[in-house]
């Protein structure tokens, strides 16, 4: 009855001349959507998440749709990754190529929507707004003196230089290697970022890179017309005539703007074709929770349900996770190489496909990127926390009766001694050999090879093409186009994996599992994934292949 309620009743939207699609981009970027059931309890009712897929699926029906003239931009404070704006941007890129126009107002730019909206024909600003446009920066939280106030220790093994997802826990600053790979990456992306604004506005990259240095987030509006960022400057209720002068003699009549919601019911002219070609998505932490990210065990079956199905031709994974668990990475691998032995398979990379993300992508027949993908991270590490100091502190005391030597080896309660130290680090060395063994059979290269890349190492996508650890740059409907090609198919039907899960099912698996997450989610919004990296601290036994923690790149 709840479910019966609840359930939004949406009915196919049928577009009208005229027509131009309103994209509100604000809240956070996710790469797929589901519905929540949960919103009304948190008296969030308007939209906080927008799938990523959803929005690209839309710039295709608008461009394709004859209703539509053109498309609205309105840029708002939207969460998310620089590579996942660079599938919009170069969706919107392509949408132009039908002859249509793009206009993209703001109150205010945030530096990623500017970068996005730079591609529009029109990019308007409100009087009194700013234009976000001061260079990247990239920053780590460090736990280290929270613990040692505490009393915890986190008894670190790793393997790789670079390897810098255990700095915040022994650190208070940067070490000097993870220093140079940030730099190098925040400067890729940046370098990427200032060449696309530069070639769709016309300003040269070192007069935009020197506007970068006045903070012209702090500047009057003029001051970014006059610089040449925005075309206008104009209030939100004006935007209608500007648009309205792109329509041409249709343009007599007053546009009908078709928001984001009605424009996924849109229904695309696809006939039935029983021959299919697979996007499976692997998005979050690689066993970092049992309901949130990927679960490895649930994945694998995903992956092996669409190996065994004949219908299905080639495969896209879809990948968006810094990793996690070595284990479950390594389970995620095996069904892969089941999976390829069937059928093509190629993978794209998100914002992220790093360290167990980039385990579980080596294997694909070809790898694509962004140019502002964060890769590689090629390394792993152990860790166990010691808690002897804040038992101490708060008055517990342990006493052991033991059969063996090792039987309470490697505790909590404890430093290591030197010989469980060196036990643990054999064990991450074996893990970090099989890692690199994965790397270079994937690759087609020799151990030596990927481990003069490797040491823990992030790269953007750009760079990881040069060392040989992506085979290509572009986006999902470029790796889609190359697994057709793969299969020698021309016609075909796209299914995505894991099928998404209806409002019913959603409420139903909502109140048995997950209520928590789900809750937590539409309550903290984007700060939720700050929460999740403390909270995930607990799980973080065992040995990982992640990338640093805590990095925000703005």
């Amino acid at each position: 009855m709840l479910g019966s309620l609840l359930s939004p009743k949406e009915a196919v939207t049928t577009l009208k001349p005229n027509s131009v699609y309103q994209l509100d981009l604000s809240g956070s970027l996710v790469e797929r959507t589901e519905d929540n059931p949960f919103e009304f309890l948190t008296g969030r009712y308007a939209e906080t998440n927008i799938g990523l897929d959803e929005i690209l699926a839309n710039i295709r029906k608008a461009k394709d749709n004859p209703n539509i003239a053109g498309i609205q931009l309105n840029c708002g404070a939207l969460s998310a990754g620089y590579a996942s704006v660079t599938e919009i941007r170069d969706a919107l890129a392509d949408f132009k190529e039908s002859g249509k126009f793009i206009v993209a107002y703001a109150d205010s730019y945030t530096q990623k929507m500017y970068y996005l909206a730079s591609v529009a024909d029109q990019v308007l600003l409100n009087p009194i707004g700013s234009v976000e446009f001061q260079g990247i920066s990239s920053t780590t939280m460090f736990y280290k003196n929270m613990l040692d106030k505490l009393g915890i220790e986190m008894q670190i093994v790793k393997v790789g230089e670079f390897k810098s997802a255990v700095e915040p826990y022994i650190n208070t600053k940067m070490s000097d290697a993870n220093r140079q790979q940030v730099t190098v990456y925040v400067n890729s992306i940046w370098q990427n970022l200032l060449n696309e604004v530069s070639e769709a506005r016309g300003i040269a990259v070192n007069r935009l890179s020197a506007y970068a240095d006045e903070a012209l987030s702090f500047r009057e509006a003029q001051k970014t017309l006059d610089y040449g960022f925005v075309d206008q400057l104009v209030y939100q209720s004006e935007v209608e005539e500007i648009v309205k002068t792109y329509m041409g003699e249709t343009g007599k009549s007053k546009p009908v703007f078709v928001k984001h919601s009605a424009m996924k019911n849109v229904p695309e002219d696809k006939k039935y074709n029983k021959t299919k070609l697979a996007v499976i998505y692997a998005v979050g932490g690689i066993d970092m929770s049992e309901t949130d990210g990927i679960v490895s065990k649930k994945l694998v079956k995903t992956i092996n349900k669409v190996a065994d199905d004949d219908a299905v031709k080639a495969v896209v994974f879809r990948i968006n996770s810094g990793g996690g668990s070595a284990y479950g990475s390594e389970q995620i691998w095996y069904a892969l190489t089941r999976l390829k032995a069937k059928k093509p398979l190629i993978v794209s990379m998100g914002d992220y496909a790093a360290s167990g993300g980039y385990y579980i992508a080596c294997m694909g027949d070809q790898i694509i990127a962004q140019p502002n993908t964060l890769t590689g991270s090629i390394g792993v590490f152990g860790q166990i926390p010691n808690i002897g100091k804040l038992s101490e502190k708060i008055g517990l005391n342990y006493d052991v009766v033991k059969t063996n030597k090792m039987s309470e080896g490697i505790t909590i309660h404890r430093a290591f001694t030197p010989e469980e130290r060196g036990i643990m680090q054999n064990y991450v060395n074996q893990t970090y050999e099989l890692f690199v063994q994965r790397c270079a059979d994937g690759r087609d290269m020799t151990t030596a090879q990927i481990k003069a890349i490797a040491e823990g190492r992030v790269w953007t996508g750009e760079n990881a093409l040069e060392i040989g650890l992506v085979d290509k740059l572009g986006n999902l409907n470029d790796a889609i186009a190359l697994a057709a090609q793969a299969a020698n198919i021309d016609s075909y039907a796209v299914a995505e994996y894991p099928a998404k899960e209806d409002f019913m099912s959603q409420l139903l698996k909502g109140m048995s599992d997950d209520v928590e997450t789900r809750f937590l989610k539409s309550k903290l919004g984007d700060r939720y994934n700050a929460f999740r990296e403390i909270s995930n601290m607990e799980n973080m036994n065992g040995i990982f292949a992640l990338m640093p923690f805590g990095v925000e790149v703005r």
